[in-house]
């Protein structure tokens, strides 16, 4: 479903190269993390990978083959076609995803309205279910609230549900655990993969925290300095880390939670 090949980033501003050489390919309904430090490339590679990269800052090379469709020579307006409607994203903060001033139910159903001709009422329906499938509550009542009205959790619920509505092939999450305590982050995770499993939704989880990667995801690619220097069954990865880098990720976990 989705294969980059060599992807490089480079940045015009600074002429740093974020990303160098990536390969990955991800299937139909597969969930895999993207690990790696703060400024190891992975945000970018989602970033390219999402269409949401601003070109004019750039140079790309490689191809991003989304159902065989490179993303890298799409024009803005087919890549529109395909942000949202096959690509969801989901970001770290629902705070900046979400606008302060439109209630919450009006931006689940955005997505629609973007990419259906279903009518008003229709897409109500619609965010109304999606909202319930991510557990937020009184979904009728919720739907007209603003974000600040929510909780962490409830707000990232709905950054879910708004990615979710249309039923997209795949799903960016881009350290979508982090700014939550250790019980809801729980239980985000766990809707998460009810997502996948219930609507075979592929997810490409980025994170800096190996814990978080191995409570959702089959597979894991390790990212240092722009590159991947191990990839295999998170299991695996984690029983017989292969490259210093990723020995060193999970010697950083504490001892009581390196074994969850």
């Amino acid at each position: 479903m989705l294969e980059i090949k060599d992807l490089h980033v480079r940045f015009l501003s600074t002429g740093k190269e974020a990303v160098r050489g990536v390969d990955l390919a991800i299937g139909p309904g597969q969930r895999m993390g993207l690990v790696g430090e703060s400024g190891s490339g992975k945000t970018v590679t989602a970033m390219a990978l999402s269409g949401l990269i601003e070109r004019w800052n750039v140079d790309m090379s490689g191809q991003v083959l989304f159902e065989g469709r490179d993303l890298l020579t799409c024009s803005r307006e087919q890549l529109r076609r395909v942000q949202g409607k096959d690509i969801g994203v989901v970001f770290q903060e629902p705070m900046t995803s979400l606008n302060p001033l439109m209630k919450v139910g009006r931006q689940v159903e955005e997505v629609l309205k973007i990419h259906t001709q279903a009518s008003p009422a229709e897409r109500r329906r619609l965010a109304l279910e999606a909202m319930a499938q991510v557990g937020l509550p009184e979904p009728e009542v919720t739907y007209e609230k603003y974000p600040h009205q929510l909780s962490g959790g409830q707000r990232q619920r709905a950054v879910i549900a708004s990615a979710m509505v249309i039923h997209p092939k795949l799903l960016i999450c881009d350290e979508p655990t982090t700014a939550l305590d250790v019980t809801v982050q729980a239980q985000i995770l766990e809707l998460l993969r009810s997502v996948s499993r219930d609507y075979g939704v592929a997810i490409l989880l980025i994170s800096h925290d190996l814990r978080v990667v191995r409570k959702l995801c089959e597979s894991v690619a390790v990212m240092y300095k722009g590159r991947i220097v191990e990839h295999g069954d998170t299991e695996e990865v984690f029983a017989h880390p292969q490259d210093e880098y990723t020995r060193r990720l999970i010697a950083a976990i504490p001892k009581r939670t390196r074994h969850e």
